[in-house]
């Protein structure tokens, strides 16, 4: 049971982190102010951090991880794009960020809950994670 809760739960943090990387990437295509663009880029890499360490644990148990549903990556494509063309660049981008981020905050929190007998330093990963998304959401409110 805790191999497989961990490989579980690792699986949802590798969706998630590629995610949130997708999601930054998309919305840093648009432009929008130094100081915002510093904060998304630094969180990018912190989040393909997390994913490399997370793709090294699941290559312990020969797991190839997990990508986002095509659905939600595509939704969150079209929801970038209108918001970031129709709004105030910086607040629009922080606004869909934020969103991202508290969506992500919920999920691996049930994901933690749900997998409870998953190995500790996997459990880790995941509030690592969740503490990442709360802290990028924490530095946009300057630009809500």
């Amino acid at each position: 049971m805790i191999e497989k809760d961990t490989v579980r739960l690792l699986r949802e943090c590798d969706a998630g982190a590629k995610m949130g990387v997708s999601s930054i990437e998309d919305t840093m295509e648009f432009r929008l102010s130094e100081p915002l663009k510093n904060i998304l880029e630094n969180s990018r890499e912190q989040h393909m951090e997390m994913n490399k360490v997370i793709n090294e644990r699941l290559e312990r148990f020969s797991d190839e991880g997990k990508d986002p549903p095509m659905m939600a990556e595509l939704m969150g494509k079209i929801k970038a794009n209108f918001k970031l063309v129709t709004d105030d660049t910086d607040k629009a981008a922080a606004e869909f960020i934020t969103d991202g981020c508290n969506m992500g905050i919920k999920s691996l929190s049930k994901y933690l809950n749900q997998y409870a007998a998953a190995e500790e330093y996997s459990k880790d990963i995941t509030k690592k994670l969740i503490a990442l998304e709360e802290e990028l959401a924490r530095e946009l409110r300057g630009f809500l």
